[in-house]
């Protein structure tokens, strides 16, 4: 860890980390603008960075996007962010009432609590889990992934034939290009350029930048966005600090747990979190008018669940989101395979970024207080100059990572399948978890079944993948099952 912080406090490194933290926060507040797509949108341009500063960026954008997203919340009634919509239900009372201050404080140093804690927690399970994760045979990482792809698929979006599908075509989208074992060319159309299979960049930049656009330019709405006023003092009061502390700590034990856990990501805890809250409160008649706790313990389960998300990415390369998803594939583009050997392999970069998540929860502490009215100025930029840009960057980038043309075409093929895919509300994450996740799992099931000469119940043969594979069709009956038996009776 004390090598790690020697990495981190690196002067180039340091401004890689204000980089990141800047950026995190302006795009957490623009709404539609997350985390996923901007890490997509800078791999093309972040290839001659070294590795540990892109990630060290990297980090201070997903902690930045969480901290973002609570100002527009609270001031606009705006979630930047998926993980502030409860955020939004208290805090922007509070704003109305003239308390917007004390909510964007309690909201900043909860997410600082938060992170800080979730960082520690991190720092001392990852290396235990890594440990672990030696001890899995290829049965067990082909069940582990089934887990992944039944409880994305099942958990995010509106149904589970959504997901499913969502699920398949990120499948299908791994599998294109020559297969290894046969040298046959597989969904290549006779195309050349596609026998080495459809770049992970360009289905990042295109589902999430092109499928954004086309989504929000066909839902236009030239409003103006109406400010509250930040009035109300700048800091909390005593009873705010009291009132404020102990949702801090019961989000950071819920928001950790559930991000590690796959499909867990940031909306479940913040709902939890704030289900509790209004619970335990003394102040009930103070919820649905600008109740502090309602701010304060969902922020804090925000930000320990992104924390918590790197926990499975970084020693199981196990991704549990969208962002996970995006960070899975940044590795790979340097070459770098998440799970138990990168903490062997690339300990400067592990702990470095581990590190980096401390000093970076400390500049978004500094930056978030004073800078709350210059990151809200951030939303009176015109809807089509800000998207308009964000199009021609994609664009720049695509072309960068193998100037090829049939990349564009694809680029712009895959843009429109997100675009009906929000507009139909299909769950993004299980396309990306289908199209990173995939091929690795074909991958793990073909060793398993080489080693059980063709029997398939070497998938079960261990005790570890009897009990992943029970997880799998538990997440996948249970809550049906449950439902028939909540009408019967």
């Amino acid at each position: 860890m004390m090598a790690g912080f020697g990495v981190a406090l690196q002067p180039i490194n340091l401004m890689w980390a204000f980089v990141g933290s800047m950026l995190g926060t302006a795009i957490g507040v623009l709404p539609g603008i997350g985390p996923a797509l901007t890490i997509a949108l800078l791999l093309p341009v972040t290839v001659k960075i070294a590795p540990t500063a892109a990630f060290i960026m990297f980090a201070g954008i997903l902690y930045g996007a969480m901290y973002g997203g609570s100002t527009t919340s609270i001031l606009l009634n705006t979630p930047g962010e998926s993980g502030s919509m409860m955020t939004a239900l208290e805090g922007n009372k509070m704003a109305r009432a003239g308390r917007g201050a004390a909510a964007l404080a309690t909201s900043a140093i909860g997410s600082f609590v938060a992170g800080t804690l979730a960082t520690l927690a991190l720092t001392f399970l990852a290396p235990a889990i890594a440990e672990l994760a030696f001890l899995f045979g290829p049965a067990d990482y082909f069940a582990l992934m089934l887990l992944a792809f039944t409880s994305v698929s099942v958990v995010l979006g509106t149904s589970r034939v959504r997901g499913f599908i969502a699920l398949f075509i990120g499948l299908a989208l791994g599998v294109v290009g020559i297969d290894g074992p046969s040298g046959q060319a597989r969904l290549a159309f006779g195309s050349p350029d596609l026998l080495d299979g459809i770049d992970i960049t360009v289905v990042l930049v295109s589902i999430f930048a092109v499928g954004e656009i086309l989504y929000v330019a066909s839902r236009y709405m030239n409003e103006p966005p109406v400010v509250n006023p930040l009035s109300g003092g700048t800091w909390m009061s005593k009873e705010d600090w009291k009132r404020s502390w102990k949702p801090w700590l019961r989000g950071t034990a819920i928001g950790f747990p559930i991000g590690a856990l796959p499909a867990g990501g940031t909306e479940v805890p913040t709902f939890l979190s704030y289900t509790i809250e209004r619970r335990l409160t003394r102040h009930k008649d103070e919820f649905g008018s600008g109740a502090i706790e309602g701010v304060a313990g969902p922020e804090a389960a925000n930000n320990s669940a992104a924390a918590g998300v790197l926990v499975p990415l970084l020693t199981l390369g196990l991704p549990t989101s969208a962002t996970a998803a995006v960070l899975l594939a940044a590795f790979q583009s340097y070459g770098l395979q998440p799970g138990p050997f990168l903490f062997v392999n690339s300990a400067d970069l592990v702990w470095g970024l581990i590190a980096s998540l401390y000093v970076g929860n400390l500049m978004l502490l500094v930056l978030n207080l004073p800078l709350v009215g210059l990151w809200v100025r951030l939303l009176l930029i015109p809807r089509p100059y800000l998207y308009g840009g964000i199009l021609v960057f994609a664009l720049v980038g695509i072309w960068g990572v193998g100037t090829s043309w049939v990349d564009l075409l694809l680029m712009v093929l895959i843009g429109l399948i997100g675009y009906v895919m929000r507009v139909y509300d299909f769950p993004i994450a299980p396309v990306l978890i289908g199209l990173i996740l995939g091929p690795d799992a074909e991958t793990q099931l073909r060793r398993a079944l080489s080693i059980g000469e063709g029997n398939p119940m070497i998938l079960v043969s261990s005790p570890l993948s009897i009990c992943l594979v029970v997880l799998a069709l538990a997440v996948l009956f249970l809550p049906g099952l449950l439902r028939r038996l909540r009408a019967n009776a």
